[in-house]
């Protein structure tokens, strides 16, 4: 089975992802940060927090210049035995669906299944599973996210097309 999946259809621009190389993404969440009980944070109570650590730290240390933002540093040990999902949504917007397009179809190896495209943000797709590609109906699994893990994935997909 090709580890290349493409979108194609009602797009402005017809993409291939490949599902090997998101290990790498940031975008990648695990099944904790998918399928956990969201907590809905406003950004006001972000902003003053952040705010807040930063005057504490000011009492204590003094003023200092801040310091340079980092490049997420990945645990070697979570990569390798890790389980990992990909919001879908970001690639259908990067493919820029035209006006007329409704729906998305999912392809399978064995058929084709129609969803409105209004659902596409609850679309996750499984990569990687214990630090391993998915080999065996894959290369991605697709969840819906509000249905949880515990649902039957949609498996061995070959590709995606905006209608």
């Amino acid at each position: 089975m090709s580890q290349i999946i493409q979108v194609k259809g009602l797009v402005t621009f017809p993409i291939t992802i490949d599902p090997s190389v998101w290990i790498f993404d940031d975008r990648k969440k695990t099944s904790e940060e998918i399928f956990a009980p969201s907590q809905a944070k406003s950004e006001l109570e972000a902003y003053t927090k952040e705010v807040s650590k930063h005057w504490d730290r000011e009492l204590l240390e003094g003023a200092r210049l801040p310091e340079k933002t980092e490049a997420k540093k990945y645990k070697k040990q979570e990569i390798l035995s890790g389980t990992f999902y990909m919001p879908l949504a970001p690639f259908i917007k990067n493919a820029e669906p035209l006006q007329d397009a409704e729906q998305i179809v999912i392809h399978t190896a064995n058929k084709e299944q129609l969803y409105p495209l209004s659902v596409v943000d609850d679309m996750v797709l499984l990569f990687c599973r214990d630090g391993k590609p998915i080999l065996d109906d894959g290369p991605i699994y697709l969840y819906f996210q509000s249905k949880g893990s515990d649902e039957p994935p949609i498996r061995s997909i070959t590709g995606f097309e905006l209608r």
